[in-house]
């Protein structure tokens, strides 16, 4: 009986979800449109991620290099060092890792934001007094989630790269030219672009479901540190779904190239 009670709560948040992501498309295209406020959103958003993304990037790519020179040094192939790290950090490691920490960071912040909003009653005030809370509150911060995480990762995974170069120029006296030639050799357009696609979708997701947990926070106080936790890890899962469609996707679509 509990866990049939669990299903049918989870396929009817499935639902509540399916239908904030509808209302959020028709909102998307009507007036009025709310430019400083996604502004702000925006550099509140990059602003608040922009110090976690560079250090994470960074720890990525010492872990990486430190990680994997060994084995390729026993087969005498740690030439190929900035050709498998680029590409792995590229393809996927470097948008998924990133996206995690983005999520901890804004999709918590988000659900925490609007779920005191709905606890002390804001929301419902905004509704009162004529303004579209849902257009101004929820609208601007999935779009500012979506097109800020994309930014970041190109941001992350560069910082990602240079420091697998002072791993290879500590240990292998690697010049930072001939380092990034091999590193651009390597890459191919069709590991970027799919690589960047995906993160939009990533952004989206951690915006759209931190904004729908806050939003519908309730349980006074106590929702609100239950809707910035279930976000984090809502998000966290469909973060991995996200990737797992994009990587068969392009897989499917490079077969048939």
């Amino acid at each position: 009986m509990i866990r049939s009670n669990k299903i049918g709560s989870f396929f009817i948040e499935i639902g509540e979800l399916t239908y904030f992501t509808r209302r959020f498309f028709k909102e998307l295209f009507s007036r009025p449109f709310e430019f400083k406020e996604l502004l702000r959103q925006c550099y509140s958003i990059g602003n608040r991620s922009l110090m976690l993304v560079c250090v994470t990037g960074f720890i990525i790519g010492l872990v990486i290099t430190l990680q994997t020179r060994p084995t390729l040094e026993e087969f005498g192939a740690e030439s190929w060092m900035p050709s498998m790290v680029s590409i792995s950090i590229i393809r996927e490691i470097g948008p998924v890792i990133i996206a995690l920490t983005f999520a901890g960071r804004i999709a918590s912040g988000i659900g925490a934001e609007l779920g005191s909003m709905r606890v002390t009653e804001q929301i419902d005030a905004m509704e009162v007094s004529g303004t579209n809370p849902f257009k101004f509150l929820v609208v601007t911060r999935i779009l500012a989630a979506t097109l800020m995480l994309p930014l970041l990762v190109i941001l992350g995974d560069a910082i990602a790269l240079y420091g697998s170069y002072i791993i290879e120029n500590i240990k292998g006296d690697v010049s930072f030219q001939l380092y990034f030639n091999k590193v651009f050799k390597a890459l191919k357009f069709s590991d970027i672009i799919p690589a960047t696609i995906k993160t939009y979708f990533f952004g989206f997701a951690i915006g759209l479901v931190g904004c729908f947990k806050g939003f519908y926070c309730d349980k006074g106080t106590v929702g609100v540190g239950l809707a910035a936790n279930s976000a984090v890890v809502f998000s966290s899962m469909l973060l991995f779904i996200i990737d797992f469609i994009a990587v068969f996707v392009t897989d499917i679509f490079m077969k048939f190239k």
